[in-house]
């Protein structure tokens, strides 16, 4: 786990839900394989790992290679993963790009009581018999365990007029 130095404004839980009971069980269904093993030097967000041109692949473990089916046709995928270097004893959190704390739900940090992490990436290839999937670009560290993959659909997943406060 990443130990990021606190910010004045940030505040923690009284417990790490990473020690707490759980009540799901999740399945890892690959990992993904980037350049960036270092979060000081990983992009930031999923628009600046696909300025950084440099191409990411998830690898799908066999068991759930069968899933790709149909994914070729898909120019865009969301991919859904598990931060597992992140602190997840945080819930208000204040980063150097806003004036004010924030809670946790109100920021795409990877800090976060379930450190679960989504991008949208562009497609570049699908091998379904290999298991791999090579896409223009993601902000997850190399090694980021796979949670799930779903395609991108413009009429359902873009929202021209949303907000962010």
């Amino acid at each position: 786990m990443i130990e990021p130095t606190l910010r004045p404004g940030d505040t923690l839980l009284a417990a790490d839900p990473g020690k707490m009971a759980g009540d799901a069980h999740l399945v890892f269904i690959g990992r993904v394989r980037s350049a960036w093993s270092d979060t000081r030097t990983a992009p930031k967000n999923p628009t600046a790992a696909r300025e950084a041109k440099a191409p990411a692949t998830l690898e799908i473990s066999e068991p759930f290679r069968a899933g790709l089916l149909g994914l070729e046709g898909a120019s865009h995928i969301i991919v859904v993963a598990w931060l597992h270097r992140a602190r997840r004893d945080a819930i208000v959190l204040h980063p150097s790009h806003v004036t004010a704390p924030r809670g946790v739900f109100a920021l795409r940090a990877p800090v976060r009581p379930n450190p679960i992490g989504i991008s949208v990436a562009r497609v570049l290839s699908v091998d379904s018999s290999a298991g791999l999937i090579t896409v223009d670009g993601l902000d997850f560290l190399d090694g980021t365990p796979l949670v799930d993959i779903k395609p991108y659909r413009p009429g359902i997943d873009s929202i021209p007029d949303a907000v962010v406060g």
